[in-house]
């Protein structure tokens, strides 16, 4: 094109033949879309599987955003080119800069979203420039928002895919308790655990005796005095989503500590550390964090413990000693699985049981508790994160494992599967299974809903038939309870309640993320606590939502269980642990 054609098309169209006006309406409906996406899931929290809105549709709609650049901009070539090559390597640079607890899931959720964003962003602001100048500003824009996320690092997500980020350059709550437990002098006169302390626990492991999240024998107060509840002690602890066993005087629980996975015992009075056994291991995933899943088991004063990285290990509980231990992942050849080994370990007669992620028929193990030798061994889907749950139907004991296929039972003496009944999803399955009068079980997931099965038994079968399947109570990872004609749970991020004969909604109200909850059966009271460590005292009504008192307990994120036993209550996060005394009916509560 001659210089005079050149002048003639300017002057008739205001555009430069060579950079033209940038069509803008895409990118900026685009950036629009990409928040809205990200806060979809505060909005709209009752909604399934609403977590991977906030996730990855971000990041997909900054894949559409660099599309628009490279066809549909009106930039030219090089412009498109050098753009996307720009962007492209700010990523790249980045990526190898990180914090290590930033790299994989919030590259996705943050680094790689807010980059293109910040590209098309600055492209509709100077989208009339017509000069190479637009697209060297935007690229810039995008190197430096790139650059922010140098700046931070990570301690895991939150049921919603919120990530915990923090300054990369300030301690982290791992730091702190390392820091303050290196300067802290030994504790005199701790009494250890006595024979005696440990022959008959109240609380010997996961969620209870049978893994139901029910506490029996006390009655407490259904109000509390202005402040809550009396604190007897706190501390801060290693992190870990871990929950507590608890036997006569004191507590045992697992922690992250530096290059150490530990199995630490407290004095349940003080708080105090007793003893502390420490592993040579460490498990982080961007998502869930750092530290073990798993809650020890106690039986018959020896102390069963599984960490994150797949130690099994078997503790003398009066010492700490060491009496065995093995390694999943050489007796399976596989690495630990995504969100780490999270099955708390199952004690039945003379085995100890943990679902070991294994193909072929080493999904679930079973040692000797006394050598820890291979006794039996089934297959068992991979997908699943709940642990072994103790069942007796018809006069006979059982092992249920829940998995992504459906549920199995499986005979404890030998590891044959009794029966199976299916129910596969497209996911895992994360949450304790319930047994239900004499012949019912329930189990559930975030991706299909509840569903309760009853069993019928021959001499030579197990048979098990649907009674109702519901999408009105659909846990991630967040334990359920049932009390009289009624489940209480959480419905995503929403707790609920459902009718345990016909799987109807009775109610649907209290927005704690994805928390815990523990029954207090002979009180009629639930307490819950939330994602956020808020500890809410419920009414455990089937007509209706009653918040009866709130207290924070805890800073910060909370999916650790609950334990009360006695009139205390027991509560632990990533960072701190707790003791309340609850007030009881008798007490004076004005």
């Amino acid at each position: 094109m001659s210089h005079e054609s050149a002048e003639t098309e300017v002057a008739s169209t205001g555009e430069s033949p060579r950079y033209r006006v940038l069509r803008c309406w895409p990118p900026v409906l685009l950036i629009v879309l990409m928040v809205v996406a990200r806060y979809f899931s505060v909005w709209f929290p009752e909604l399934p599987m609403v977590w991977a809105v906030g996730a990855f549709v971000p990041a997909l709609l900054g894949l559409l955003l660099l599309l628009w650049w490279l066809t549909l901009s009106r930039a030219n070539w090089l412009e498109r080119f050098l753009g996307l090559a720009g962007t492209i390597a700010a990523l790249g640079a980045v990526a190898f800069l990180l914090h290590p607890t930033m790299r994989g899931a919030p590259q996705v959720v943050l680094t790689m979203p807010t980059t293109i964003a910040a590209f098309g962003l600055m492209l509709t602001v100077l989208g009339r420039w017509q000069t190479f100048h637009r697209t060297t500003v935007a690229v810039a824009a995008a190197w430096l928002m790139a650059g922010f996320s140098l700046l931070l690092q990570n301690a895991g997500a939150t049921g919603d895919f919120s990530f915990d980020f923090n300054w990369r350059w300030r301690p982290s709550a791992e730091d702190i308790f390392l820091a303050q437990r290196a300067s802290a002098t030994n504790a005199a006169g701790v009494v250890g655990p006595t024979a005696e302390s440990l022959q008959s626990p109240p609380w010997p492991g996961f969620r209870g005796s049978l893994r139901d999240g029910v506490q029996s024998g006390f009655e407490f107060a259904s109000t509390w005095r202005a402040g809550g509840p009396a604190e007897l002690w706190r501390i801060k602890v290693g992190p870990a989503w871990s929950s507590f066993a608890v036997a006569e005087g004191f507590l045992f629980t697992q922690e992250q500590r530096g290059a150490q996975e530990s199995v630490v015992c407290y004095a349940a009075d003080s708080g105090q550390e007793v003893w502390a056994h420490d592993i040579k291991s460490r498990f982080f995933d961007e998502l869930g964090g750092l530290g073990p899943r798993a809650t020890p088991t106690l039986d018959q004063g020896n102390l069963y413990a599984l960490g994150a990285a797949g130690w099994l290990l078997k503790l003398d509980a009066r010492t700490g000693e060491r009496l065995w231990q093995v390694n999943l992942g050489e007796i399976t050849g596989q690495s630990p699985p995504m969100w780490g080994y999270s099955c708390s370990p199952l004690v039945m007669n003379d085995v100890v049981m943990v679902h070991a992620v294994g193909p072929q028929d080493l999904g679930v193990i079973a040692f000797d508790c006394q050598t820890g030798q291979r006794r039996w061994s089934c297959a068992a889907d991979k997908d699943s994160y709940s642990s072994l749950h103790p069942t007796q139907f018809f006069g006979q004991q059982q092992v249920v494992f829940v998995g992504g296929s459906g549920v199995k039972f499986i005979d404890p003496k030998t590891g044959n599967v009794l029966h199976e009944h299916a129910f596969p999803i497209a996911g895992y399955r994360a949450v304790q299974p319930a047994v239900v009068d004499a012949d019912k079980l329930l189990f559930t997931s975030e991706y299909a809903g509840s569903r309760l099965i009853q069993l019928q038994a021959s001499e030579t079968e197990w048979m098990s038939k649907e009674l109702w399947t519901t999408r009105n109570l659909k846990p991630d990872f967040n334990d359920f309870v049932i009390h009289g004609d009624a489940i209480y749970g959480f419905d995503g991020n929403v707790f609920a309640c459902i009718d345990l004969a016909t799987g109807q909604r009775n109610w649907k109200s209290g927005r704690y993320g994805k928390g815990q909850v523990i029954l207090l059966a002979a009180s009629d009271l639930l307490l819950v606590i939330s994602e956020m460590g808020e500890l809410v005292l419920l009414q455990a009504d089937p007509r209706e939502h009653v918040e009866l008192a709130t207290l924070q307990a805890l800073p910060g994120k909370t999916w650790n269980h609950p334990v009360v036993v006695g009139d205390r209550l027991y509560l632990r996060n990533a960072s701190e642990a707790v003791c309340y005394r609850l007030p009881t009916k008798s007490a004076d509560v004005r």
